[in-house]
């Protein structure tokens, strides 16, 4: 087995999760897995080693994640409509509707809450590697999702 393997086999999962916590989407978080595999292959020889290989792996994915949401914003394509739910139209209301109030408050909180609450509750990270992510410890990691957690509940109906 090739050092990229071992990397492919050790990371893949954790990266996926990471992807989903971007998109919410399996299937378009399984495409930003691969396209990101595929670019830190093409590029293994820029890593310097100055961040831990999980880092620059869900680096790479935030900038693949990125540069399909402008092109389907460029193309008019809506990343979420690209795969259908088998729900009914009152229950995808529904869902809508809680989701998007939700939605809108984790988008009115600061950093660095949004992105761990997103991390934690999308992606399914651990609190060791969201701590990781961010250059902070476990124990960071865990005090700020709660706080986001708590002001997410201040601001529900």
């Amino acid at each position: 087995m090739t050092e990229f393997e071992q990397v492919y086999e050790l990371y893949f999962k954790d990266v996926y999760k990471y992807a989903l916590s971007l998109t919410r989407n399996e299937a378009l978080a399984e495409e930003i897995t691969q396209e990101t595999f595929f670019k830190a292959l093409k590029s293994i020889d820029q890593f310097d080693g100055r961040c831990k290989v999980y880092v620059w792996l869900c680096q790479i994915a935030k900038n693949a994640y990125f540069t399909m949401y402008k092109k389907a914003k460029r193309n008019d394509d809506d990343l979420g409509l690209r795969f259908k739910t088998e729900e009914t139209p009152e229950q995808s209301i529904i869902r809508q509707e809680s989701v998007l109030e939700i939605h809108r408050i984790l988008h009115r909180l600061p950093e660095p809450y949004k992105e761990v609450f997103s991390l934690r509750t999308f992606g399914e990270l651990s609190f060791r590697q969201i701590g990781e992510l961010f250059g902070k410890t476990e124990s960071w990691a865990r005090v700020t999702y709660h706080r986001a957690k708590l002001k997410i509940k201040e601001e529900l109906p």
